[in-house]
């Protein structure tokens, strides 16, 4: 089974700023447009308790069970004893295949957060009034605002409660603000609003909850993804078509297709064959594969890529070639995750060999027409339009791809029977 990591991003605030009632309202959005949502909270108080006195679950750690977990047909719980507290990152780790993982808390977990400010928080219109003032002075995001806490609160309280507000926020000022992870401000404080615009972060108002799901979708929620494994057809140096090549006991086709169904929400062969690949119908994966023919009567890696995008129905599209033994599908989800996060039309995998383009992704709009003119040109290279003025292409570094895949290996592939029967016999005997 493979365990896709689930992209995450936290809401942040203050002490009664709003921040649950704002999640559940969010949760709700994006489970009715189709969304896998899980969530994580952050609770401050080290002895909270999910657990009821005379349950037999309690008792099992009364007991001393250090861990317990309730399973039923439809649940299953986890309680555990922690000797220190768990980092956001690995909570969020050990919770993969969601769409998107809504995090309430963890400022500092180092995920992109999302600022919340509601004016009838005293604790959140102190804070606006410092931001706004940062902002107003060009001071970076992260500076901090105790510094300007008491002019700020000057700004939106009489005298006599400025310093009762110094005291009772400084807290908050120094460490509860928006800083060099906010990617967006969700506030009713008009000058919220315009300091976010001076720092160029988008601005939400606090019940815009379909604008606030529209960026998510945009920028965080898990892509809908088309993938693409590119069969072509006969192979010269391996003696017959590589999709068919057995190795491990099934055509090489079936390990690609079972590999990367699991992050597919489309999965498309393309190939010259499709008469010789109707056994990929009845395969139980959980995106069966549709065959489509090449779209040009001419070989070259170019015209085998327009034809991957062209067929493709949603708007990124990875594109790998059937003979990539190990292809990663973590990879095309870290690929995808990363053109939501840059707007890049190419995210490409690159070492020293150069540009992996068979492992790599692509946005179906912009990419195209690129391709045509490349074609146009007599070009036949599968990066030939990289160059495109109109193409911003992304580069996956070497160590990227290790991070995603410690074992690495995604971009093995075998162009002889030889090169295959090395690579199985190394498989078979890990």
């Amino acid at each position: 089974m493979v365990n896709i990591p689930s992209p995450a991003v936290a809401i942040v605030g203050r002490h009664n700023s709003g921040k649950t009632t704002l999640i559940e309202r969010l949760i709700a959005e994006l489970t009715a447009r189709g969304h896998d949502v899980g969530s994580v909270k952050h609770h401050s108080h080290s002895k909270f308790e999910i657990d009821y006195p005379g349950k037999d679950s309690w008792r099992h750690r009364e007991a001393g069970a250090t861990e317990t977990v309730i399973a039923s047909p439809e649940k299953l719980a986890r309680v555990k004893t922690l000797t220190h507290e768990v980092e956001c990152a690995e909570i969020v780790r050990s919770m993969p295949g969601h769409d998107i993982i809504v995090v309430e808390g963890y400022r500092k977990s180092g995920l992109p957060t999302i600022e919340l400010m509601r004016a009838a928080n005293p604790a959140d219109a102190a804070v606006a009034a410092a931001f706004a003032q940062a902002a107003t002075q060009g001071l970076p995001l992260g500076t901090d605002f105790t510094q300007l806490a008491k002019g700020g609160a000057a700004d939106a309280c009489d005298a006599d409660d400025v310093r009762a507000t110094d005291d009772a926020h400084a807290a908050d000022l120094a460490a509860k603000a928006p800083g060099a992870s906010t990617v967006a401000i969700i506030t009713d404080i008009p000058e919220a609003v315009a300091a976010a615009e001076t720092y160029g972060i988008p601005a939400f108002d606090i019940f815009d909850t379909p604008g606030i799901v529209a960026f998510l979708e945009e920028h965080y929620v898990r892509p809908r993804l088309t993938v693409v494994i590119q069969a072509g057809g006969e192979s010269r140096r391996m003696g017959r078509s590589k999709a068919t090549v057995p190795f491990a006991g099934d055509p090489l086709i079936c390990r690609l297709v079972r590999r990367l169904s699991a992050v597919a929400d489309e999965l498309i062969i393309t190939t010259n064959e499709p008469e010789n690949l109707g056994f990929l119908e009845g395969m139980d994966v959980p995106c069966p594969p549709r065959l489509v023919r090449d779209e040009y009567d001419f070989r070259g890696a170019l015209p085998g890529m327009y034809s991957a995008l062209i067929n493709a129905r949603n708007p990124y599209v990875a594109v790998v070639a059937c003979d990539m033994i190990f292809a990663s599908p973590c990879l095309v989800v870290a690929e995808a995750l990363e053109m939501a996060k840059t707007g890049a039309d190419v995210v490409v995998p690159v070492n020293q060999h150069g540009f992996e383009p068979f492992h790599a992704l692509y946005r179906r709009d912009t990419c195209v027409p690129a391709i045509l003119r490349a074609i146009d040109r007599g070009e036949r290279r599968a990066q030939a339009f990289f160059d495109d003025p109109a193409v911003t292409v992304c580069e996956f570094s070497q160590q990227r791809v290790l991070e995603v895949e410690p074992r690495g290996g995604c971009f093995i592939n075998a162009n002889t029977p030889e090169e295959l029967a090395r690579i199985e016999e190394s498989y078979l005997g890990e």
